[in-house]
């Protein structure tokens, strides 16, 4: 009953809608197949279209909408929300995984809300005749040192244990001595062969614990790189939002 109300309105209703503009189709035809739909048949076909192919079709659109709106990652990523735009790095769990865990629960603990970059060197900014690098460094030192300092040690994953070089748009922990690395981290400008196991920018020969890799967002890094800095510090320094998982 409902299904042969419902085709008698779209009797009346539609023919006169679709008989005008552009391209018209005829009433006549219309209204004949309109009136097949009304009949028995009509309405057993209708109430399968509408009732189970429609919604089928709707949902369908819906999942694969939503699976393209979605990307998955093999690898984590996350995103570093500065004030001069966004950094999306890829994390490298199967071959850093302590370090990839760490600084994971940092960010999922929320330590990187309200931090920076503050630290950068570049190829005037460091002592003639010794090894020198391009970085960026942030983190929560400069405005959390105490959370900072109080966080047991990382264990130092060394680049011959992970395989993961310092190359430009890299992501390592900064330390003092092997085992001390925490919230803090650099970003490689350029390929820095001397932070990996055995290079000569750390005396120890230990090298840096690299555990990801700029993705998106390398203009922004180079932005940051060139913001004015005193003594290798930026005045005043780069403000990191926050740091979310993607």
């Amino acid at each position: 009953m409902f299904l042969n109300g419902f085709c008698r309105l779209l009797i009346k209703g539609i023919p006169p809608l679709l008989t005008r503009g552009r391209f018209p189709v005829p009433a006549s035809r219309m209204k004949a197949a309109f009136y097949k739909l009304s009949s028995p048949a009509g309405s057993r076909f209708a109430m399968l279209f509408f009732g189970v192919v429609l919604p089928g079709i709707v949902l369908t659109g819906i999942v694969l909408l939503a699976s393209g709106c979605s990307q998955a990652y093999k690898n984590p990523h996350v995103s570093i929300h500065t004030r001069l735009g966004d950094i999306e790095v890829e994390l490298f769990p199967d071959q850093a995984p302590r370090s990839v865990a760490a600084f994971l629960s940092y960010v999922d603990s929320g330590f990187y809300t309200n931090a920076s970059f503050y630290r950068v060197l570049n190829e005037d900014n460091q002592p003639s005749g010794m090894p020198k690098s391009e970085l960026i460094q942030g983190g929560i030192w400069k405005r959390n040192s105490a959370r900072a300092s109080s966080l047991p040690g990382i264990p130092h994953e060394t680049t011959r244990q992970t395989h993961i070089l310092h190359k430009d748009g890299v992501l390592s922990l900064a330390r003092r001595a092997p085992g001390t690395a925490t919230t803090e981290f650099f970003i490689c400008v350029g390929d820095q062969p001397g932070f990996d196991y055995g290079g000569d920018n750390n005396p120890d020969g230990q090298g840096y614990a690299a555990f990801g890799r700029v993705v998106k967002g390398r203009d922004i890094v180079g932005m940051i790189y060139n913001r004015p800095e005193e003594d290798q510090s930026f005045t005043p320094p780069i403000d990191i939002f926050e740091i979310v998982r993607k």
